[in-house]
């Protein structure tokens, strides 16, 4: 009996398992970790809730653009200046001097390029009306269906309307253009300064949030886990960030340099625009490309040479897309549909500044996703052909 029951003691108690039937034998090779890898929300009440509080932030987001961009900003060129705060405190600069130089450079590299460009800016801007002249009768065989499409629709609504139609027409006087470059110009001027001083203050802190965080979770590997998220998108972000942008300098000075040599007035805002508009992915170099033969049409008679430049743009584009990817070594994979839906959706939500912020936060959500168990499913989805969880 003694024995029986020693045999007993080493035998293992395991849960009851659902009968299988007989024809799914099979299945069970699966091992149940794989199978619980990627676990898909059960909790179909929880799911719901997260879905309405998500869509309720984002109704948040969109009504409090003015406060969140210059924060989210600030962020974003956190990361991309913190290897040179790394560099400057390496050498034994006190961190507040490091933060004030870095801060002040940045200031200075703005309002320099700022003021370079306010004057060929103001040049176009000038001439804006014999420009638009001049397209419509570059471009009148190409508007010539519009305009025939546009006339028919006038005599549609003229019948429509009878002869004795009122044709009292009303018109409404709204704020002048320069009341609205004025204030539009002192809210950006108060944006950049409150993002500037918050940059300056996330330099000088520097992990002070990660420690904050990291004392205030219950366990050890929530600890660990935030820790981990937060090198991780430390890394990719500050990698990715610093690489497109030396790319993105070396397509501005291209395109400067092509632009100057085909004729084109203002090398140096083509030159800008380029640098910056390569931030956007795709929507972003196919506006340069549009913007640069508009430019071509007003500048030169011949419509072959008035596509050079963008031409020219486009395959300085096209060998920066080559070469971009190599100097990023795979560093994270993106689903290129949701590239661009979130690009769509940014834009949507807050213009030029959402657009430039589309790829980062899509970034960002991915190596969260990939570091919450709950969420591994979403991250996959999230990640491109050659994701690998």
């Amino acid at each position: 009996m003694s024995a029986y029951a020693s045999n007993l003691e080493i035998i293992p108690i395991l849960p009851d398992a659902p009968p299988m039937p007989a024809g799914d034998q099979s299945s069970a090779i699966e091992p149940a970790e794989k199978r619980s890898e990627m676990p898909m929300p059960r909790d179909w009440q929880s799911f719901v809730l997260t879905a309405i509080l998500a869509l309720f932030v984002l109704v948040i987001l969109h009504f409090s653009g003015e406060v969140v961009l210059p924060i989210l900003f600030a962020f974003l060129l956190n990361l991309l200046l913190q290897p040179a705060m790394n560099v400057l405190i390496k050498v034994r600069v006190p961190k507040t001097v490091a933060a004030l130089f870095i801060v002040l450079l940045l200031v200075g590299a703005v309002t320099g390029i700022g003021f370079s460009l306010s004057g060929p800016a103001a040049e176009w801007i000038a001439k804006a009306p014999q420009s638009i002249a001049r397209l419509e009768e570059r471009m009148s065989a190409i508007m010539l269906p519009v305009a025939i499409f546009q006339k028919a629709s006038q005599d549609v609504e003229k019948f429509a309307g009878g002869q004795g139609a009122d044709d009292t027409s009303v018109s409404l006087r709204g704020p002048g253009l320069g009341s609205v470059l004025f204030s539009g110009a002192r809210m950006m001027v108060a944006e950049f300064a409150t993002m500037v001083l918050l940059l300056f203050f996330l330099l000088r802190s520097g992990d002070l949030f990660l420690r904050r965080i990291v004392e205030i979770l219950p366990t050890l590997s929530d600890k660990k886990q935030a820790v981990d998220i937060s090198r991780e998108i430390t890394r990719n972000i500050s990698g990715y960030l610093v690489t497109i942008t030396l790319m993105n300098v070396a397509v501005g000075i291209a395109t400067g340099f092509a632009t100057y040599m085909f004729g084109l007035s203002n090398p140096v805002l083509w030159g800008v625009l380029a640098f910056v508009l390569n931030y956007i992915l795709i929507l972003g170099p196919l506006s340069g490309v549009a913007i640069l033969f508009l430019a071509g049409l007003l500048t030169f008679d011949t419509l072959w040479l008035a596509f050079m430049p963008a031409a020219t743009y486009l395959a300085i584009h096209a060998t920066e897309g080559a070469v971009t990817p190599l100097l990023l070594a795979r560093r994270f994979e993106l689903n290129p549909v949701l590239v661009i839906i979130s690009l769509v959706f940014w834009f949507w939500m807050w213009g030029i500044a959402g657009a430039l912020l589309a790829v980062p936060l899509l970034a960002s959500f991915k190596i969260i996703c990939d570091r919450i168990r709950p969420l591994m499913a979403l991250g996959h989805f999230v990640g491109g052909e050659n994701h690998s969880s």
